[in-house]
């Protein structure tokens, strides 16, 4: 009667503290440069070593500049950088620089070497490390402090959260990805309608959804406000995983592999929580407000005010005044000053030749500029080796190096107050892209045809 969270975690169970939390073992550390140097400084401080050093792993991403990679001109972000290349070298870590073929965004790095596998526990002071989760691993995003804590003893203290499974049925249709899925679901459930759940998505849709899919729709499970989301392994995981820099090789796979088989939830397995979806109900999504949730079909309006509760209606024109959009307008035809294809959300493979299948033979639009990202230099490389990056460039793109990127402002790509970018990443809160900045959060595809035509545009039919 055990869901696959129930048997990863109790499997990781180092004691239960009577009335109080879960000392839970951790297979895996990822640590950045942002929120990892008080962790080190308090080590350092009590004069603690980091215990299993082997099972951290850390690169720099959100500080990295996208232009060029040989100097962080920003004094902060510079010293971050340079701060997390010490720590590693004084506490034995694993660290993959800034510029060298190992580095990227944490959570593309983490799945695509195979440092991130099924059955883990995964953690990093990052809320999008449920990305993970995708593997068939627990993945959670932990506070500083937690990060100190595990450094010191590979455990962290958690209460254990409840299980939600989301259930989601039949075919996708043409135009629609993993990316609108996940918006569809946090507007029909809200941006907190998981909190405090774990959630397992399941369904012939989820079945059917390639690797990098599943990486996109676990990634922004957090934005429902859930623990961490989570899928079980099969065998699309499995070739994914197969051959990869750190998987299991030899008998040692074939191993790994039946014993992954064993991670999946029981038939009679009862979860807290449960809700079912079609596919067949999911359009291109596009996003209104300032938090991922606000967001409607990109062939609907924006609610009117007659369809808002009155308690709502407050937050509602506020998100509406941020962007300078009105109620009942139709956001398709709008025009966008910028498009950002990256982040930890979509800056895949697959999301870089979904792009290209748009833009090619086309012309990008004069009136944009557009920041195509990829999330790791393996990655980039594969742009490179298919031939994408002269579609793109044919098409007037250029191809920019690995960073988190205008994902968030803090590195030089920021998008400029009151100007609107169509981006593929994870978050549109007030000035996430830069001070003043209007964000529509959208799948590959329809930044895609938005880059070409410069207005919001329906990637149905281009």
């Amino acid at each position: 009667m055990n869901t696959l969270f129930d048997k990863i975690w109790d499997s990781h169970v180092v004691q239960n503290v009577k009335d109080g939390p879960t000392q839970l073992f951790i297979d895996r550390l990822y640590a950045h440069e942002v929120t990892s140097p008080q962790a080190f400084d308090t080590l350092r401080d009590k004069g603690i070593k980091v215990l299993r050093p082997e099972r951290v792993v850390a690169m720099p991403d959100h500080n990295t500049p996208s232009d060029q990679q040989e100097v962080i001109n920003d004094p902060i972000g510079r010293n971050q950088v340079e701060t997390l290349k010490r720590n590693c070298e004084e506490f034995g870590i694993r660290h993959f620089a800034m510029g060298t073929k190992d580095n990227g965004i944490i959570h593309v790095v983490g799945p695509e070497k195979a440092l991130s596998l099924p059955g883990m526990t995964i953690v990093c002071g990052d809320s999008h490390t449920s990305t993970h989760g995708a593997v068939g691993a627990l993945a959670m995003g932990i506070g500083t402090s937690e990060v100190a804590q595990l450094l010191a003893s590979q455990c962290i203290l958690q209460q254990k959260p409840k299980s939600m499974r989301i259930n989601i049925e039949g075919e996708l249709q043409e135009g629609v990805t993993a990316k609108d899925v996940a918006l569809y679901l946090m507007a029909q459930m809200t941006t907190s309608g998981a909190t405090g759940y774990v959630v397992e998505y399941a369904g012939s849709t989820i079945r059917n959804m390639s690797m990098e899919g599943r990486l996109t729709l676990s990634n922004l499970s957090i934005e429902m406000g859930s623990r961490a989301g989570i899928i079980a392994p099969d065998d699309i995981t499995f070739t994914y995983l197969k051959g990869r820099e750190y998987a299991p090789k030899g008998e040692a796979w074939d191993k790994a592999v039946a014993q992954w088989r064993k991670l999946c939830s029981d038939n009679d397995a009862v979860f807290d929580k449960e809700l079912t979806f079609r596919a067949e109900d999911i359009k291109p999504r596009i996003t209104y407000g300032t938090n991922p949730g606000a967001g409607i079909a990109i062939d609907e309006c924006i609610p009117t005010m007659e369809s808002i509760t009155e308690a709502e209606r407050p937050q509602f024109m506020a998100q509406l005044d941020y962007m300078q959009f009105k109620p009942g307008q139709k956001l398709e035809g709008t025009p966008v000053d910028y498009c950002f294809l990256g982040a930890c959300t979509n800056g895949r493979i697959e999301d870089f030749r979904a792009f290209a299948s748009v833009v090619k033979g086309r012309k990008k639009a004069d009136n944009v500029v557009a920041w195509l990202v990829p999330g790791s230099w393996l990655v980039r490389q594969q742009i490179i080796n298919e031939g994408i990056d002269k579609v793109l460039e044919d098409a007037g793109f250029e191809l920019r190096l690995p960073s988190c990127s205008a994902c968030l402002a803090m590195n030089p790509d920021k998008v400029p107050a009151g100007k609107l970018a169509i981006s593929t990443s994870n978050r549109n809160f007030v000035g996430r892209q830069g001070p003043g900045a209007r964000t529509v959060l959208a799948s590959p595809l329809t930044v895609a045809a938005s880059a070409i035509t410069g207005v919001i545009t329906d990637p149905r039919g281009h």
